[in-house]
């Protein structure tokens, strides 16, 4: 069913071999197969129930893959979101998931906790270690929040940024466990034309500091603009990878968004079993997960 047009060169960031994820007897993704190089900007699209999130989280540890591994820089990741963090990938959500009555340098704060190493004795005692780290930490935050075009609002309640800023502070906490690998779940979602654009450019700015992206959006023409490649998923399986030319082309791509079937294509039933199974997947794919969120 795939097909694969690139040509991949550079440092393998990101490599998902054989990823499949079940839920009881249900398939939500299927042997899906991904590399992510440094420099690049992957783009991985398709129809809504495509199982585009749930590989996401194969990816970052919320889920576990019932087969395949993923590998960071040549090592299989951990089972644990925290520690696929700690490794090198940071992650944004489909939904904003901010402090909402922290500020906004709070929020960024937050995202540094993988990266200092202060332990509890050091923050009780508030010795002169603990005070260099703190205020190094308040140093890089301010950085990144002068870098995503927030620092003149650090002080503000999160909760009270307009929408667009409220998900350019999730990509700045994001940002704050200095990544080499970042991914963004729908980051343009909700956005008007003015907030896409100035979205685009902030994640080749992200790209020019040299960490690799791998975004899925819905906005096609932020993707095909963006991306240097660009992966379809339809029903959980890998449908075409390549550049943005040659997946626009593609006739089976161009059916899966119309609703057009084609050989092999699952009918509507089975679209809305991998929604349903997507929707329920904490408590059903492996439990206690939701507090490595």
């Amino acid at each position: 069913m795939t097909t694969d047009t690139t040509t991949v060169t550079g440092t393998t960031v990101l490599d998902a071999r054989g990823v499949t994820m079940r839920f009881g007897g249900l398939t939500a993704v299927r042997n899906v197969d991904l590399q992510v190089n440094s420099g690049e900007i992957v783009g991985l699209i398709g129809p809504n129930g495509a199982g585009k999130t749930t590989f996401f989280n194969c990816l970052t540890g919320l889920y576990i893959p019932t087969e395949g591994e993923v590998r960071y820089k040549g090592t299989v990741l951990p089972p644990k979101s925290f520690k696929v963090t700690a490794a090198g990938i940071a992650r944004t959500f489909q939904n904003i998931r901010l402090f909402a009555n922290m500020t906004v340098l709070e929020n960024v704060l937050v995202g540094r906790h993988t990266r200092t190493k202060e332990g509890l004795w050091s923050a009780l005692l508030r010795g002169p270690g603990f005070h260099k780290a703190e205020a190094a930490s308040r140093e890089r935050a301010m950085e990144l929040l002068d870098f995503v075009g927030l620092a003149n609002k650090a002080e503000h309640l999160a909760r009270n940024l307009p929408y667009g800023e409220q998900r350019k502070l999730e990509i700045a906490r994001a940002l704050a466990s200095e990544p080499g690998l970042l991914l963004l779940d729908e980051p343009t979602a909700g956005m008007n034309p003015q907030e896409t654009r100035a979205t685009e450019e902030l994640v080749f700015a992200i790209r020019d500091k040299g960490i690799a992206v791998l975004v899925i959006e819905h906005d096609m023409r932020f993707i095909f603009n963006l991306c240097d490649r660009v992966a379809v998923l339809v029903q959980g399986e890998k449908l075409i990878e390549g550049d943005s030319a040659t997946v626009q082309g593609d006739e089976r791509v161009i059916a899966a968004y119309l609703g057009e079937p084609f050989e092999g294509t699952p009918g509507d039933e089975e679209a809305a079993e991998v929604e349903a199974a997507e929707a329920s997947a904490p408590s059903d794919a492996t439990p206690g997960k939701e507090n490595d969120r």
